[in-house]
Parts: structure tokens; C-alpha cells; sequence
């Protein structure tokens, strides 16, 4: 036997609420916002019409476009074809957009995966010569001698070029040491952090000029570097190579990705003056 549902003229608010799968807090805003006009009983219960139900149509569907509350109020206010066609365009456009930047986003994830899983297949501890590339940076020039700083001037590095550098994660970062890591042996003591921009043709404070670096990988604490520096500059004397730049360092892995400091994975790079008939590509010693 069929049940015929009657239709009413006004159904109260837990009628609603049920019916639209809404909570009834949500039906007061939309009420306190003037998109619904409820009215009141004897009793002062609220009793929504057949409009006020097409208004919380027109509403939860607008809502899922990510209109917002004013848009909304808006549209109802002068609904007519070439408004909801030009309301529907104007979030296109922008659904567009966030669409390019979620590829972006996926992009930098992607990158910054195979960065990660190359990183962790890399062997430390031996001294290679590679040829590089012309690398424009940025830097911001502080002495620095504590983790904690070297965290605090990136910061404000990546904040003086947010416009270009969007996301610090896939950020190539690193930092000159100073004096006292090369003449003294002091662990962990810097005298600039810098950014590797990745276009070619990007205004910079400084490049790294292309040619050989002579290459040394590391895990574990910072406080291994000035040994580590010694270590590429001992091999550099003993092969009757001269280095012909400042040292500095690379974070491939560190604490973007890992709060394990054993885990970190820094490489130390130093410029090389190479015999003018040497040529070098990759060759591991």
C-alpha cells in the first residue's frame, strides 16, 4: 500500500535539519545572516516555507562551488540567468586556478620525493671531484655557530625572497663555513646561509661559478664537519689539486624531513683549480 507524503506549508526546524542532513546551528546562521527568514509560531519556534527551503537549496549547492556567505547573499539577492552564469564563470576561473596550483603542489611533492629517495642510496664518507654547473644564489651573511641560529637566519632568508621561493621543503639550502672550521678546526660554525636558485637567469647576490667542486657526503651531527672539510682539503694535497673558493655545505637531508639527527645527510663542496689538460666528470677517488 503506497503512503502519500502531504506537502506543507512550513516545517520546523528539526524537519530541516533532518531533511538536509544540516545541523540546526547551521540553519540560525543562515538566519542570522538574512539568507533565510524563518517565521515564528505562537510558541516562537521557527517554521521555515517552501522559499526558505528553495533558498537552503540554492544555498548548500552554492556551497559546494566554495561560494562564500556574501557571494551567496548576493546572488539570491539578484538571481537571474545572466547572474548565475557570470557567478558560475567567475568560480570556474578560479576552480582553474586552484587547479594549476594543486599541480604545481603536486610537482614540488614529486620532486621532493625522488630527492629524498636519492639521498638516502647515496654512500658517504667518500671524496669524489664532479663537475658542476653555474649556480645563481641568494644569501644573507651572519656569523653563525648554533643549530638554533642557522634555523632562525633561514628564515629570514627564505622571508626576504618569499616572492620567489615559495616552498622552503624543496628549498636547495647551504651555508659557507668560516675561518675558524678551515684554520681552527671549529665544528659547526658559519659564516653565510645561501639559497640555489633554479633559474639561470634570476637575479642573485653571488654565483657559484661552474667547474670541478670536489665532493664529500656525510650523515649524522654537524659537529663532524670541520673534520669532514679536512678530510676533502687533506686529499686535495695529496693529489696536487688546490682548492680555489670557500667551503661550504649542502643539506640534502635535515630537519625538513627528519627529526633523527642521525639520519641527516650534508654535502661539502669546495672548488678546485684542476691542471689545465685534466678534465674531470663525475670520477670517484
Amino acid at each position: 500500500m503506497k503512503r502519500w507524503w502531504t506537502m506543507k506549508d512550513y516545517y520546523k526546524i528539526n524537519e530541516i535539519a533532518r531533511l538536509y542532513g544540516i545541523g540546526a546551528d547551521s540553519l540560525r546562521y543562515y538566519e542570522r545572516l538574512g539568507l533565510l527568514s524563518p517565521r515564528r509560531d505562537v510558541n516562537g519556534y521557527r517554521l521555515y516555507s517552501l522559499k526558505d527551503m528553495y533558498k537552503l537549496t540554492v544555498i548548500r549547492g552554492l556551497r559546494t562551488l566554495d561560494f562564500s556567505m556574501e557571494q551567496i547573499r548576493e546572488f539570491l539577492e539578484g538571481q537571474c540567468v545572466d547572474n548565475t552564469l557570470g557567478q558560475l564563470r567567475r568560480e570556474q576561473d578560479i576552480l582553474e586556478e586552484k587547479l594549476r596550483e594543486l599541480k604545481r603542489r603536486k610537482g614540488l611533492i614529486a620532486k621532493r620525493i625522488a630527492g629524498l629517495e636519492e639521498a638516502k642510496k647515496i654512500e658517504a664518507g667518500e671524496i669524489t671531484l664532479k663537475e658542476m654547473p653555474e649556480r645563481r644564489c641568494v644569501c644573507l651573511e651572519q656569523y653563525i655557530t648554533r643549530d638554533e641560529e642557522m634555523d632562525f637566519v633561514i628564515k629570514k632568508l627564505h622571508k626576504k625572497h618569499a616572492d620567489r621561493i615559495q616552498d622552503l621543503g624543496t628549498q636547495k639550502i647551504g651555508a659557507f663555513f668560516s675561518d675558524e672550521v678551515i684554520r681552527k678546526g671549529v665544528a659547526n660554525s658559519y659564516d653565510s646561509v645561501f639559497f640555489i636558485l633554479e633559474g639561470r637567469r634570476e637575479e642573485c647576490d653571488f654565483v657559484l661559478p661552474e667547474g670541478t667542486y670536489a665532493s664529500c657526503f656525510y650523515r649524522g651531527s654537524y659537529e663532524q664537519n670541520a673534520e669532514q672539510v679536512r678530510r676533502v682539503l687533506d686529499y686535495l694535497e695529496n693529489e696536487g689539486l688546490s682548492a680555489f673558493g670557500g667551503a661550504f655545505e649542502l643539506y640534502r637531508i635535515d630537519n625538513r624531513d627528519t627529526i633523527r639527527g642521525e639520519e641527516f645527510l650534508t654535502e661539502i663542496q669546495i672548488p678546485v683549480k684542476m691542471p689545465a689538460q685534466q678534465k674531470v666528470s663525475g670520477f670517484r677517488y
